[in-house]
């Protein structure tokens, strides 16, 4: 029951994966709860992130999948693609998905509120005219893609947008280097469309290990994706037959059919009134809180993208557990961000958990690094030069494993059991010491017997 000063005990704003958690999780505890959501319920994960991106990515590889199987004996003749189908697919799936999401909360007894809620004060919000109050409130509206301001801006998309394009264009260009660029690059190119990266900086994936960054830069041209580095677009021109006319700032100019946009995305509060009661930000709107996700207003908590800590949906739901264990079991340990494992659905795949070498080098003092490029067995007879890298790195004086890094055709399925292996502390003598499923790409982690580099 909810305390009598209030209408619920816990309101939610925002039906994402994080709010849906909470909610869910403090339903079960018999707390009296609510959930806010302007749009759809999943938030940008099951709508338009990680879930129609891999499903957009899977059909992007089959190209590559026709080609390869001509070296097993295949003949595959007159294949073609059509873009509505995938479309239409894949909307089917999602709306499946958000009425699962529906379920859940309404099974679990959570009322589901639909519209845009602002804050009136710390305890009570408005949406459509109507006022609800609750003793907490919980702020996980996420985040959302944005395009900087410059001239033609407007005829720019984002991520966003991408899912739902009405016909798949002749011509992208991508702006951005970080792993929604390099994701969307490779689907488009994947789907046969002439696709040109354009990222203002020296070499994409700033953050990832560096051989893992220049491994990719190889293997995306090997793709024919055109890479533009050290660029940027000034001038955005619509052309009267509909096209794009992109100035650059070094003075040329691309000629395109689709701008895509994804340089970053932004804290999703606009609109939160969040002034109205003194909830501090950081200098990029992030929602400032502490270790059990509380805002600088006591009864007012944040958690997963809007607070702009890790922005994945695994750890926006580890966050949910851990507020409503602090909440409901009095639990204080706080989330450990550490060895979050990450992968990214380019072609091919990048995997990794733990350190990069350039940070291991700031904080141990010995190491050992293990690294191996090959080619995949399928390879030998697909007729692919595509490559895989594996790579460990290793604490020389207590031998554990501290980094590990993959590029690779199913990197993200490798890594997440390897995952478990660093987050158990597993040393290299523990890898070293594990058979081998052969013949796998996978087996090459637990092979590598001799350092490329020692510190």
């Amino acid at each position: 029951m909810a305390n009598s000063n209030y209408d619920y005990d816990l309101l939610v704003i925002g039906a994402g994966s994080g709010g849906v958690r909470a909610s869910r999780m403090a339903a079960s505890q018999g707390a009296k709860v609510a959930v806010v959501e302007s749009t759809f319920l999943g938030g940008t994960c099951v709508n338009v992130g990680c879930v129609p991106k891999k499903l957009l990515s899977y059909a992007a590889h089959f190209a590559e999948d026709f080609r390869d199987a001509t070296g097993f004996g295949w003949s595959i003749d007159d294949t073609q693609f059509d873009w509505p189908v995938l479309r239409r697919n894949k909307d089917k799936e999602i709306q499946r998905l958000n009425g699962i999401y529906q379920r859940l909360l309404e099974s679990a007894g959570v009322t589901i509120i639909n519209g845009h809620a602002r804050f009136i004060d710390d305890h009570t919000v408005e949406v459509d005219g109507d006022h609800y109050s609750a003793e907490r409130i919980l702020i996980a509206t996420g985040g959302q893609p944005f395009v900087p301001e410059f001239p033609g801006h407007e005829h720019a998309i984002t991520s966003n947008d991408a899912f739902y394009l009405d016909a798949l264009p002749k011509r992208v260009v991508v702006v951005g280097g970080g792993y929604i660029a390099l994701e969307f690059a490779s689907i488009f190119n994947g789907l046969g469309v002439e696709t040109t990266l354009i990222y203002r900086r020296e070499l994409f994936l700033r953050g990832f290990d560096d051989d893992v960054r220049h491994f990719m830069r190889d293997e995306i041209d090997k793709k024919g994706i055109q890479l533009r580095f050290s660029e940027d677009i000034s001038r955005l021109d619509k052309q009267q037959d509909g096209t794009l006319q992109c100035q650059l700032k070094t003075g040329g100019e691309i000629n395109t059919d689709l701008v895509l946009y994804a340089t970053g995305r932004v804290p999703n509060t606009l609109g939160l009134n969040l002034a109205q009661v003194g909830i501090e930000t950081d200098q990029h709107g992030a929602i400032v809180v502490n270790e059990h996700f509380q805002t600088s207003v006591p009864s007012i908590y944040a958690l997963g993208d809007v607070i702009n800590r890790v922005q994945l949906t695994p750890v926006a739901l580890a966050e949910a557990m851990s507020l409503v264990r602090h909440w409901y079991q009095e639990s204080n340990e706080p989330i450990d961000y550490s060895l979050v494992p990450s992968a990214v659905f380019s072609h091919p795949n990048i995997a990794s958990v733990g350190l990069t070498e350039a940070q291991a080098r700031d904080r141990y003092s010995k190491l050992d690094i293990y690294r191996t490029s090959f080619r995949h067995l399928k390879h030998t007879l697909s007729g692919s030069e595509e490559k895989t890298l594996m790579k460990l790195i290793v604490d020389k004086v207590t031998d554990k494993v501290i980094g590990c890094h993959m590029v690779g055709a199913e990197a993200g399925e490798i890594m997440q059991g390897l995952a478990v292996a660093v987050q158990a502390g597993a040393t290299k003598a523990v890898f070293d010491r594990t058979i081998g499923i052969h013949p796998t790409a996978a087996e090459e982690f637990v092979t590598m017997r001799e350092p490329v580099a020692e510190n």
